[in-house]
């Protein structure tokens, strides 16, 4: 028998709408669910799901760890034995230390409702995500500028008329969707303008490119709002009704003209002016898009909100063809996390306290060794890793993976052998998303008609592999809270969620969405734009920034320039694989992309006598690897890229293991705190010599 399944993709952390053909209980195809968005896309990580399900090197039932730390010696467990070992020790730290001594970490997103609300009920505020190696510091400029986190916002793609990248991959990226309503701006005739320091995709589809010297492009976003207020070019109506700060930012760039930012960028200060032009000319249907991977340099923070100013001079907010707010449903439905009152304890990571103007949201990953090791601010004695592997997605794993010695508990909660479950005393296999029912949240999908979706259950688990719904319901239960868990079984979860609301789990069935508002809804920019500020409005300088004695700009600095025979690392990451290495060891997109190389400048490449196809080293103090060498004109010479998220470890994984090299184990020292809660990724110096393959 056939049926189609409706659910949401769990490959990466873009959550698409998917539609699953089964066909007498086996998956058949994945698709992207046509009745969402104009018919949803799916990516190739989408599509491998099938894949993935399939997959035999994944862990199968639950494992407690049998040897040292690290050493791969495992015993396979029983579930109750697994839960029991945990919470004996969770309510061991707890007894003696507290439960803020107690951490979780995950992906982020919106499928995070159960473990937080786990950690939360135990009484610790120590949740966090992968966000400081990521978009750690654009979240927290949007937070200081417009009140609204970096999720909360969206862009109008479609409808826009001229938009400039800064280092943004877009057709490249995580998103399928979003890279198809880019191409339609495009063949529609908008503009676009990629800044980048290195050639790919997305700017081979540009309107016009600029490899831009690495660490400059604060001086680049200086020089145009410099420009845009000289020349009249912002949008004074919009700016006079919600912005505050226009004068003082007036003031601060007077002296970052095009010509200066030419000697500092490398683009031309012609094309610096005629990016103004242009952009005021198309406004309000223009994006400076403020991208998504961020965690680039220590004046991130700084870029970001720079970013942000230029998009509220151009009065690009709430307008067709620019930025908008995401609006919430006209539904009520119940959240596990809503019954419980905000943890108030210190949290671990500073947010708060050390950083009272960083968002605790999404906290501190890179704080994480500091506190275990340090004691500080309190011991930190368990920690629960849920579909998160910080040993290979922050930099310097070797100083995590000392800092993870100290730990009385480490438990990996996840479908895939991770580095940090390698390291774990406990592995507890999820169930992918195909083979379990999970909770109804929001999608904000084109943000402009919001609605309630969920994970559907296509097949049944393969493995003796369970839901994290279930996973966290026996852990509560085991340590006493599991009231704040009202449900059996996956569908009571969800009847429990709707109660009231004129919605049932059957309401899903039809497209996989429940989408109460069929008409876009767009607040009045006259009157109706909710800036979720003290003022209310867009604060260029901000008063929270300034509360904490935090300047809301700092002065431009010269980037450092490599030594000889040294450059800059800059990473990113490859459309077939997920973060962190979730997809690798899939067999159909392994054979995609089965290792990274090392791009290099033409030119300077042969001065080191390297050609095209040689191996390389690439090393840092106290460690250095063997890789393919890339060679490009069409790249920075200061600059040397990889891809991230390769050089695996773990030898349960055949097909990645040891393939390519790992960019987080060159990054050392990087795991600390920028102004704006990110880690300065790209501070990082490499060198780089021919060597024999």
């Amino acid at each position: 028998m056939k049926k189609f399944v409706y659910t949401t993709c769990e490959m990466c952390t873009g959550r698409c709408p998917l539609m699953v053909e089964v066909l007498d209980g086996v998956v058949k195809h994945v698709w992207g669910n046509p009745h969402v968005q104009g018919g949803q896309q799916c990516c190739p990580r989408g599509a491998a799901a099938k894949a993935l399900l399939s997959d035999n090197e994944r862990p199968q039932h639950p494992l407690i760890r049998d040897g040292e730390r690290g050493s791969g010696k495992w015993r396979k467990a029983s579930w109750d034995e697994a839960y029991d070992y945990i919470a004996e020790r969770l309510r061991a730290a707890k007894d003696q230390y507290g439960a803020k001594s107690i951490l979780l970490s995950d992906r982020g997103g919106p499928m995070t409702e159960f473990e937080r609300t786990f950690l939360a009920a135990l009484g610790s505020p120590n949740y966090f995500n992968h966000h400081a190696t990521c978009s750690n510091s654009v979240h927290n400029a949007h937070m200081s500028i417009a009140g609204h986190a970096r999720n909360t916002v969206d862009y109008d793609y479609e409808n826009c008329k001229y938009m400039v990248l800064f280092g943004r991959n877009i057709y490249e990226s995580i998103k399928t969707t979003e890279a198809k309503m880019v191409a339609d701006m495009q063949e529609a005739g908008g503009k676009m303008v990629c800044v980048d320091v290195r050639w790919n995709y997305t700017a081979a589809k540009a309107d016009k490119f600029f490899i831009i010297r690495p660490g400059t492009d604060y001086a680049l976003t200086l020089a145009l709002i410099h420009q845009i207020i000289k020349g009249n070019l912002y949008d004074p109506e919009f700016v006079n009704r919600w912005v505050l700060g226009f004068d003082e930012i007036r003031r601060f760039t007077t002296p970052y003209t095009p010509e200066w930012a030419e000697k500092e960028t490398g683009i031309p200060a012609k094309e610096i002016i005629r990016i103004a032009h242009d952009a005021s000319e198309a406004k309000p249907a223009v994006i400076f898009h403020p991208g998504w991977m961020t965690s680039w340099f220590s004046n991130d923070y700084y870029l970001r909100r720079a970013i942000y100013t230029l998009n509220a001079l151009m009065g690009s907010y709430e307008t067709k063809g620019g930025i908008y707010i995401n609006k919430k449903p006209n539904v009520k439905y119940k959240t596990l996390i809503g019954q419980i009152p905000k943890v108030k304890e210190e949290r671990f990571d500073g947010v708060g306290t050390k950083f009272p103007h960083l968002s605790d949201q999404w906290g501190l990953a890179q704080m994480l060794p500091h506190a275990i090791l340090n004691e500080d601010p309190y011991p930190i004695k368990a920690y629960i890793v849920m579909r998160h592997d910080p040993l290979a997605s922050l930099p310097d794993p070797d100083l995590m993976k000392k800092a993870f010695a100290k730990l009385d508990l480490l438990v990996s909660i996840d479908i895939n052998y991770s580095e940090t479950g390698w390291f774990s005393d406990v592995i507890l296999p999820e169930s992918t998303f195909l083979e379990r029912t999970d909770h109804v949240y929001v999608r904000s999908g084109s943000g402009l008609k919001p609605h309630l979706t969920l994970i559907r259950q296509a097949v049944p688990p393969r493995f003796d592999t369970k839901g994290r719904g279930e996973i966290f319901k026996a852990l509560a239960d085991r340590m006493g809270v599991g009231q704040f868990f009202p449900y059996n079984t996956p569908e009571e979860l969800v009847a429990w969620q709707l109660e009231g609301s004129g919605y049932t789990l059957e309401s899903f069935d039809a497209t996989g969405v429940i989408e109460p508002s069929k008409e876009q809804i767009w607040y009045d920019r006259k009157d109706g734009i909710k800036f979720n500020t003290p003022s209310g409005k867009i604060e260029i300088i901000s008063s929270m920034l300034e509360k904490h004695k935090i300047p809301s700009f700092i002065p431009y600095e010269t980037p450092p320039k490599p030594a000889e025979g040294s450059f800059r690392l800059v990473t990113s990451k490859v459309a077939v694989h997920t973060q962190g290495r979730t997809t690798a060891n899939i067999g159909i997109l392994n054979e995609l992309y089965s290792e990274n190389h090392l791009w290099m400048n033409t030119a300077e490449a042969r001065k080191l006598g390297i050609s095209d196809g040689d191996t390389v080293e690439v090393s840092v103090e106290g460690y250095a690897k063997k890789i393919g060498a890339k060679l490009t004109d069409h790249i920075h010479p200061e600059v040397v890229f990889m891809l991230h998220g390769f050089g695996d470890s773990v030898p349960l994984r055949t097909k990645s293991f040891d393939k390519g090299v790992s960019d987080v184990r060159l990054q050392r020292g990087l795991l600390k705190a920028a102004v704006g809660g990110n880690c300065p990724l790209t501070e990082c110096f490499v060198a780089v010599k021919k060597t024999a393959a």
